[in-house]
């Protein structure tokens, strides 16, 4: 027989395995230990947060079955009990992901080899901040609020994935408006925006007059999907 045919044949044959054993996978939200054995396995290996879609549909359950035994998992996972860990497993709105605990960083960049990186200016912050208490909002409203132009600022944000545009306005220009992501949480240790320190509104946006915020929140609620468009 023809080497290349037989290639093509090795080839095949693990897709359609995988392929059969989809179609036919168990839902296996049942056995809870297992199902959390499974997850941190997934998790270790990844070295990234995974979606619950998909390790739902590894476990073939459904996402809000793993959202609900990752929560428990990560109560126990993360308690001062005995083993304690070095890693925690950390949670977000759609997604999960094991982690280095914060008081183990300085050795493990030392193991590795690892350079820490420069911390975040003042600016930055600034802007995070701005984003995290209001999002989403557009960079004219970052603007108006700092009182200087944040282009750079936002767009250097972006390239590190700590904000991310979703979506233009239905206005002249049709500017981006940002919010956090996932990134964000993890970076700072929040599982979700809910856990962001109380801050009263006059101090998360400084008073501009009411005129420029709510002409700004009213912009902000009228934006639209635009398939993740990324130029200005």
């Amino acid at each position: 027989m023809d080497n290349e045919i037989i290639e093509e044949i090795k080839e095949e044959i693990p897709e359609q395995t995988d392929k059969k054993a989809a179609e036919t996978r168990p839902d296996l939200s049942d056995d809870v230990p297992r199902c959390r054995r499974i997850i941190e396995a997934v998790l270790f290996a990844a070295g990234h947060p995974m979606e619950y879609t998909k390790l739902a549909d590894t476990l073939g359950t459904t996402p809000g079955n793993v959202r609900k035994i990752v929560a428990d998992y990560a109560a126990d996972y993360n308690s001062d009990g005995v083993p304690e860990r070095g890693v925690m497993l950390v949670t977000f709105p759609d997604s999960c992901q094991l982690c280095t605990k914060e008081e183990y960083g300085l050795l493990v960049r030392y193991a590795l080899g690892i350079r820490r990186g420069g911390n975040l200016s003042a600016s930055s912050l600034e802007v995070l901040a701005i984003v995290a208490y209001n999002q989403p909002v557009t960079r004219a409203f970052i603007d108006t609020v700092r009182g200087v132009d944040s282009s750079y600022t936002v767009s250097s944000l972006a390239e590190k994935n700590l904000i991310e545009s979703c979506g233009r306005l239905d206005v002249p220009g049709h500017p981006h408006v940002y919010r956090t992501t996932d990134d964000f949480l993890r970076v700072f240790g929040l599982s979700s925006l809910d856990d962001l320190p109380e801050v009263p509104r006059e101090e998360a946006v400084p008073d501009l007059g009411g005129e420029v915020i709510e002409d700004a929140a009213q912009d902000v609620g009228e934006t639209k999907d635009i398939g993740g468009e990324q130029t200005e």
